[in-house]
């Protein structure tokens, strides 16, 4: 079982991710935080296989979140998703070490393919239930 944390300063963005992610029978949302302080302790406990985060969030932002969580835990896998995926934004993730940047209008389609790319599960070990 793929073990995700949620990591976004809006309930309901969270709510909507776990909805989607938990769609998939190998994949399980252990836990939501809402700013780069909590994911930290969050992952630190928790050691989830794969964060996504939100990239501005009050507190610690995601950018310093990340940095922090790769430099400890660095086999865990760090996906940004942001509302503003310019270039400096995107950038910035990906220098403190996340595998990958998405647009949050579009990480409903997108999520899910990249989590697969990025932990190398077989796509079939992670189909959405019929």
């Amino acid at each position: 079982m793929m073990e995700v944390l949620l990591v976004d300063d809006h309930a309901l963005v969270r709510q909507g991710l776990r909805f989607l992610l938990e769609a998939y029978d190998a994949l399980h949302v252990i836990a939501e935080a809402r700013d780069g302080v909590e994911a930290v302790k969050l992952a630190g406990g928790l050691r989830p296989h794969v964060v996504v985060m939100d990239i501005n969030m009050p507190r610690m932002n995601g950018i310093d979140a990340t940095t922090q969580i790769k430099t400890h835990w660095p086999e865990t896998i760090v996906i940004g998703i942001s509302v503003n995926t310019g270039d400096e934004n995107s950038a910035a993730m990906k220098r403190a070490g996340a595998a990958a940047v998405l647009p949050k209008e579009t990480v409903g389609d997108q999520l899910y393919a990249v989590i697969v790319q990025e932990t190398g599960v077989a796509h079939n070990k992670l189909a959405p239930p019929q």
